[in-house]
């Protein structure tokens, strides 16, 4: 029986990024999972990626603080707001202000230096180019371009010992596609996080891009949804 690969997981927390480590597990790969605390508004996806990479059955799970608050520029490690209640159609019309500057490169860039260390040649990421918030660098294109600067950049390519391979396993399928394969790759979606803005207490607020491409994927997929969404509150109205 042949030795099994070593690979790093990028896990977020949320349901990509758990059903992206789950096939990489299915595959074969002897996965090392990577997270960041980078300063995004809560730290309740780290808590989650914590428990996914846990039930799953990773070899180690690093956690990385980077302090991507100082720069800024986004909802989700500034205080701009974070968008609720759009339509599908808009969330993918223009980049949202939900789009962390250099994040993928940021976290591709650690991935693949802990692939000299263990080493490993392959890198998984739970990046989607049809349901998402229209971010670039979620792009099969911007994948392909990755790829070949970091076999430009990593000892082991330029040693002719491997070149670097980027997973992204999700890249093609709907969101009720994703849910379906994670399902029956044995993803526990009770562990997982998607809510840009959630209450202290954790509960999802249901309105944000993320919330709704969640909830409309369960839909789809004919999966309970086991996530908290926060009640909506409703105004009273005047007599």
């Amino acid at each position: 029986m042949p030795e099994k690969k070593n690979a790093v997981a990028l896990v977020s927390g949320g349901v990509d990024s758990a059903v992206a480590l789950a096939l990489a597990i299915r595959d074969g790969f002897r996965v090392y999972a990577l997270s960041f605390d980078y300063g995004q508004r809560h730290g309740i996806e780290i808590e989650a990626a914590k428990q996914i990479a846990n039930h799953l059955g990773v070899v180690r799970h690093f956690v990385c603080a980077i302090n991507l608050r100082m720069i800024g520029g986004s909802a989700l490690t500034s205080d701009i707001t974070v968008p609720k209640g759009r339509k599908i159609k808009e969330m993918s019309s223009h980049i949202p202000v939900t789009y962390v500057p250099a994040r993928n490169t940021i976290f591709l860039s650690y991935a693949l230096a802990w692939c000299e260390v263990i080493p490993a040649s392959d890198i998984f990421i739970g990046v989607n180019a049809i349901d998402y918030s229209g971010y670039p660098d979620c792009r099969p294109e911007y994948l392909e371009a990755f790829q070949h600067l970091a076999n430009l950049a990593a000892k082991s390519a330029v040693e002719g010992k491997g070149e670097i391979r980027i997973h992204a396993p999700l890249m093609n399928m709907t969101k009720a596609d994703i849910i379906r394969t994670g399902h029956e790759a044995g993803v526990d979606f009770s562990l997982t996080h998607s809510c840009y803005d959630p209450a202290p207490e954790g509960s999802a607020c249901g309105e944000c891009d993320s919330c709704i491409l969640r909830r409309q994927g369960f839909k789809k997929a004919g999966i309970p949804d086991p996530t908290w969404y926060a009640a909506k509150k409703r105004k009273s109205k005047r007599s």
